[in-house]
């Protein structure tokens, strides 16, 4: 009997959840409330706060629990058998890809990099989305400490540095195109400029 409870209420939690990331994407965090998240979810109010403290927990959750399923993919990635470069591009592909089939998920990411302040969140659910984030991206890393341990790459003085470098130019060229010019080309176009710009990087950390 429990277990049904329990049952019930992950899928209850998981159709609010679906129901407030399309009302984000298509409103933006600021314009959404608890009741069109009950609405649009078909279940009362009551229901909603049942499952979440609040707005900003469930816009916290959309994002943590994406993260994982990422992290999932990826977090083995530094050890398998290509070069550094290999795996620094196929991560991108991989990152880039992980957008392009949820839209939706991308804005939310970055509406919270650029109103973190404004998103009210406890710093327990704060840190666990920080923390989630970063151990995505730090793969960057890793797959860069591969490439100079192998003797591919140069060292460096900050792999972190270079790893926020990278991270930063796979979302400058996502947000300048996942939104805009011809869907059918959109695709090609994000991949295409993602390799070329990454191989600079990559021949600078050769040098």
């Amino acid at each position: 009997m429990e277990e049904k409870r329990e049952k019930r209420k992950e899928n209850r939690k998981n159709t609010i959840l679906a129901a407030a990331r399309s009302l984000f994407f298509d409103r933006g965090f600021k314009a959404v409330t608890i009741d069109n998240i009950a609405e649009k979810a078909e279940v009362s109010k009551g229901s909603v706060y049942l499952c979440f403290e609040s707005k900003e927990e469930i816009y916290a959750q959309i994002l943590i629990s994406d993260n994982i399923a990422l992290y999932e993919r990826i977090k083995h990635f530094s050890t398998k058998e290509e070069t550094a470069s290999q795996l620094l591009l196929e991560f991108a592909r991989i990152y880039v890809d992980y957008f392009l089939n949820d839209n939706e998920l991308f804005r939310i990411l970055m509406t919270f990099m650029m109103q973190t302040s404004q998103m009210n969140l406890v710093e327990k659910k704060k840190d666990e989305l920080i923390r989630s984030t970063n151990q995505n991206i730090i793969i960057i890393s890793e797959i860069i400490q591969k490439g100079i341990d192998s003797g591919e790459f140069s060292p460096i003085g900050n792999i972190r540095q270079m790893q926020n470098a990278i991270w930063g130019m796979l979302n400058g060229i996502i947000s300048l195109y996942i939104f805009t010019g011809n869907p059918t080309k959109r695709t090609e176009r994000i991949h295409s400029t993602v390799r070329n710009s990454l191989n600079i990087f990559i021949a600078g950390l050769k040098a």
